[in-house]
């Protein structure tokens, strides 16, 4: 953590998940600040209580509104962009809300961190931004674009991104669903049992921006090998945990699912490097003039075809409980 060392860093969406288990990873060393900018003043509040550390202060403010943002921004040194809506079917609904916060928000951060010459942004997008059908993976798939497209021109800020799967426990997902669900004597509700969703926990997903934020280089999409597993193997796993006889119930899929995700297209794959336990994607630098890729292209075939949830690791049911009982999460409503 030596590159943080009397540093400000700055969170946007800092109270949700993710902001959570960065102040875990980042509170007993020696940066000099957090700052947690969001608009939920009592997320706020209770983050406030939770931690009572000096090193965290925090800002009422919506990326939405790049005043708000330029404030919380100044001699900021370093910022994880985490603002975003997440869900995919409040998103269906409400498509303009997930394009003014995914989108334009995001165009807001970068816009003051250049202004205010933070020197590095990493933005955090989803699987569902790779061929994305719904919108909230088009939202994202349009932030990777304004990131990228920024980076271009972007010249004392280093702007990156990272793209991940299903963090696990993390707001709106299902393992709480399901656990809930079984506590409370209901039918455990599965869309479809062959559907397969790319896992990784909290701790992985910083592990992943602290990856990028060392290693990224302008425009650089960075993406973690993650295993997955199917919907109906996650639910066994949980309900053998939990000794749990209750009713399944198949309600099938909802709005702008997949049957499985992709990490990395078909398309990225031809230019994607390995790093062993990470992809990089580095971004397409080519300016509009495009005469010369008429004529030349590129003829090599990629070694890996697609990266997707059907063709990684797939987990089987005891494998998905060693990694649920990993959760501080679960481990804690296995005891109550």
């Amino acid at each position: 953590m030596g590159i943080f060392a009397d540093q400000i860093l700055m969170i946007t969406g800092g109270t949700g998940s993710f902001g959570h288990a960065v102040l875990d990873r980042f509170l007993e060393t020696d940066i000099k600040e957090i700052r947690i900018f969001s608009r939920d003043e009592k997320k706020q509040d209770d983050m406030r209580k939770e931690y009572n550390n000096s090193k965290i202060k925090f800002y009422i403010g919506d990326v939405r509104d790049i005043r708000s943002v330029e404030d919380a921004v100044k001699d900021v040194d370093y910022i994880f962009s985490a603002a975003a809506l997440k869900q995919v079917p409040s998103c269906e609904f409400f498509p303009m809300e997930a394009v003014k916060t995914n989108v334009i928000g995001t165009e807001n951060v970068l816009t003051a961190a250049i202004k205010e010459g933070v020197k590095k942004v990493t933005c955090l997008s989803t699987d569902k931004a790779a061929y994305p059908i719904n919108a909230m993976g088009i939202s994202k798939a349009m932030m990777e674009r304004v990131f990228v497209a920024k980076s271009r021109t972007a010249k004392d800020t280093v702007i990156c991104g990272t793209r991940y799967g299903n963090v696990m426990c993390s707001r709106g997902s299902v393992i709480p669903l399901f656990i809930e669900q079984i506590k409370t004597g209901k039918p455990i509700t599965i869309t479809d049992p062959n559907m397969t969703r790319f896992l990784m926990s909290l701790e992985e997903a910083v592990d992943l921006v602290m990856f990028a934020f060392e290693h990224a280089e302008a425009g650089d999409i960075m993406v973690q090998k993650a295993p997955a597993c199917t919907i109906g193997t996650l639910a066994q796993a949980i309900r053998e945990l939990f000794n749990d006889k209750n009713e399944i119930r198949y309600i099938g899929v909802r709005h702008g699912e997949k049957k499985a995700e992709t990490l990395l297209t078909k398309e990225e794959c031809m230019h994607a490097f390995d790093l062993g336990n990470f992809y990089r994607v580095p971004a397409d630098n080519r300016d509009l003039n495009y005469e010369q890729y008429f004529e030349n292209g590129k003829i090599e075939k990629a070694a890996l075809e697609e990266f997707t949830s059907d063709n990684t690791e797939i987990l089987n049911v005891e494998q998905v409980k060693e990694k649920l009982l990993s959760l501080r999460y679960v481990r804690d409503e296995l005891e109550y």
